[in-house]
């Protein structure tokens, strides 16, 4: 049975595929650019190493309400065809290996429709308990409405104060209905003006970190080969960075089951959609206290990574971001930095104004005495 490999991602709760051959790259979303005239869900551009590159709003292109955009949200550059967009998604999850006898090319619902209602899904595919929407590209990139579909909730005016939708449509409406829809429109026009307008001094800055690491790769020669890309985490108020390359994927740790006789650092297996992941701890091979200010209030969030033929979940506090750092920005460690096992961290990086120390995690999972010898 013919198999095709499809990149997962959540999307207001929702599971979504794309086909993983159009997908040129994933990173956490940056401070966007806003466009003038571009249509209703491209919400800005990015400076992604020289090109410009428009980023699209699901929310916005499947008609839904807009919403504000957080720093855990991802980006995905899709390229289909001549065309190249970035989608900003809530959370990437896994590619997938779909087979055709587990998808159903469409629903029907006894209803005449008309137009198709699904012009964006291709179809529907079964993942054990899940349902994932499987994306026709082409029409997510290149469809756009004849009519009202893709316009405002209600009429705007143009320069010269003309009404460019027929007052018809909302005339007959209550007063607060309408008033609700002024408000809708009014945060619909003002997203374009400020990104992410609600958030934080410190999530902006994360933001425009992120645009701006995304622009300095394209900067200078041979910029390709001198970069690194890495995922920046927190492991008790302390930042850390691990080479995106060995990183499969971040998960929620929910549901462990403690192992018996296994050290501290193994805090148990974890049931990830269908493999026995085996979640550790690597606080203690870094000579940082495993005491924890709440034990209530224990990490809830672990990296997933693959060395070799060993995957394993790796316990954090908080994913913060992923960065893009030249070579000649890492500095060696600090003789006074963790100096007990300086030799796992392969150097050290400004990140947020502070030093992030960067995980030298081949050797760590090798060497540090993570993986438990089962002989007795």
């Amino acid at each position: 049975m013919e198999t095709k490999p499809y990149l997962i991602f959540e999307q207001n709760g929702f599971l979504y595929g794309v086909e993983a051959c159009c997908v040129q790259e994933i990173f956490f979303l940056p401070e966007l650019t806003p466009i003038a005239e571009a249509p209703q869900d491209i919400v800005g551009a990015i400076d992604l190493r020289g090109e410009i590159l428009p980023v699209m709003d699901l929310n916005l292109r499947f008609g839904y309400v807009w919403q504000e955009y957080t720093v855990t949200d991802s980006a995905i550059v899709i390229e289909w065809q001549e065309w190249k967009v970035g989608i900003i998604v809530n959370q990437v999850r896994e590619v997938k290996e779909i087979s055709e006898h587990t998808t159903t090319p469409q629903l029907s619902y006894g209803r005449d429709e008309g137009v198709a209602s699904h012009h964006f899904v291709a179809g529907f595919a079964r993942c054990e308990a899940d349902i994932i929407m499987l994306l026709n590209l082409d029409r997510l990139i290149r469809y756009s409405a004849e009519k009202t579909e893709e316009s405002l909730p209600i009429s705007v005016s143009d320069a010269d104060g003309e009404e460019t939708a027929p007052e018809a449509e909302t005339e007959n409406l209550p007063w607060y209905i309408k008033a609700k829809l002024l408000s809708e429109n009014a945060k619909f026009l003002s997203k374009h003006q400020i990104f992410c307008p609600q958030a934080t001094p410190e999530e902006r800055a994360i933001f425009k970190s992120r645009a701006d690491n995304l622009r300095r790769q394209g900067e200078g020669d041979n910029s390709a080969v001198i970069n690194i890309s890495v995922a920046v985490f927190t492991l008790n108020g302390e930042y850390f960075g691990m080479e995106l390359d060995v990183v499969r994927e971040f998960t929620d740790i929910r549901q462990v089951t403690p192992i018996p006789c296994t050290p501290d650092r193994i805090i148990g297996n974890m049931n990830l959609r269908g493999e026995i992941l085996t979640i550790m701890d690597i606080r203690n091979v870094l000579n940082i206290s495993l005491n924890m200010p709440d034990p209530t209030n224990y990490p809830s969030q672990a990296i997933v990574v693959q060395v070799a033929d060993l995957v394993t979940g790796i316990v954090v506090d908080e994913i913060l971001d992923i960065v893009y750092l030249r070579v000649s920005e890492i500095a060696t460690v600090p003789a006074a930095l963790h100096s007990a096992n300086r030799e796992y961290l392969r150097g050290t990086a400004l990140y947020g104004g502070k030093m992030m120390a960067i995980l030298n995690l081949e050797k760590l999972l090798s060497k540090g005495g993570v993986i438990v010898d089962e002989e007795v």
